[in-house]
């Protein structure tokens, strides 16, 4: 990937600001001199720094200032504070073009608005445009899968550069800000649910007298191989699990298992739940 010759900044570094800035490091897209972070933990900053190469900041608002890219990646209950004490300091202004990125789950694009845009006539909101994103835990390991979503001042360049960022963890998708509650519920909270259809079907070897690591050996390869088998043959779900369900066969019985207790509706159900529970905690 082309390396993005930009100052940037992470409001906070925690795992997932570290997965941030670990993937841009591995790909080559920003090199450590151009990172900047703050933390509200030194220990934090000082891993940071000895594991990344990269540069630690004893204020925000001095990070704000100083950076071309500012990822705020602060717990969504600390945003109001942080953004608020940045635009309170004397002297705030945006002399430059800043892009802001906000990966906090449930704080919408309005919000972070209402913190950095008063005070800031049209002309200097223009230079200050925020993307909204929705990132998962396997970015963890550049598996990620994000939704985003960018407000009004957001050039296609703005945007470009998003992507290019998120991409260096996986892949990402643009989205209306109105749809990430449904990007919540599906793939931010994604990830437990596969975790406990594991968890689940490494219990049921157990209970069928496996030991505990050959079942989890044996759930977790028949996973990752029905993935790729699909990713692969480029075939839909419905058409492979047609392929194996032999009439009168093994997986027929487990299906019809799963239908008499409502797996696809429990499974739909729990996903609306989830971004219904976003668009709460968004104040939506």
């Amino acid at each position: 990937m082309t390396e993005l010759n930009k100052k940037t900044g992470f409001i906070g570094s925690g795992n997932m600001g570290e997965a941030f800035v670990g993937a841009l490091i591995q790909t080559g897209i920003f090199s450590p001199s151009m990172i900047y972070i703050t933390d509200i933990s030194d220990e934090r900053l000082d891993f940071m720094h000895r594991t990344y190469g990269v540069r630690i900041m004893s204020d925000n608002a001095g990070l704000f200032s100083e950076c071309d890219i500012v990822v705020l990646a602060v717990k969504p209950q600390q945003m109001d504070q942080v953004l608020s004490r940045i635009a309170d300091q004397e002297g705030y202004d945006i002399s430059e073009r800043k892009l802001v990125i906000s990966i906090a789950a449930g704080i919408t694009i309005g919000k972070i608005e209402s913190l950095l845009y008063p005070g800031l006539d049209e002309s200097v909101r223009k230079k200050l445009p925020i993307i909204r994103v929705m990132p998962n835990t396997p970015a963890l390991v550049l598996a990620g899968m994000s939704g985003m979503s960018a407000n009004s001042y957001a050039k296609d360049e703005d945007i470009t550069i998003t992507k290019t960022i998120l991409e260096a963890m996986g892949k990402v998708i643009v989205f209306e800000e109105e749809k990430l509650d449904a990007v919540t519920g599906l793939s931010g909270s994604g990830p437990a649910y596969v975790f406990y259809m594991i968890e689940s079907m490494t219990e049921a070897g157990i209970r069928l007298g496996m030991a505990p690591d050959d079942a989890a050996t044996l759930t977790l390869a028949t996973i990752e191989g029905a993935i790729r088998l699909m990713k692969e043959r480029n075939e839909s779900p419905e058409s492979l699990r047609r392929k194996v369900t032999s009439p009168g066969g093994t997986t027929e019985a487990a299906l019809k298992v799963m239908e008499k207790k409502g797996f696809k509706e429990c499974m739909i159900e729990a996903i609306a739940a989830a971004a219904e529970r976003s668009k709460e905690l968004s104040g939506g």
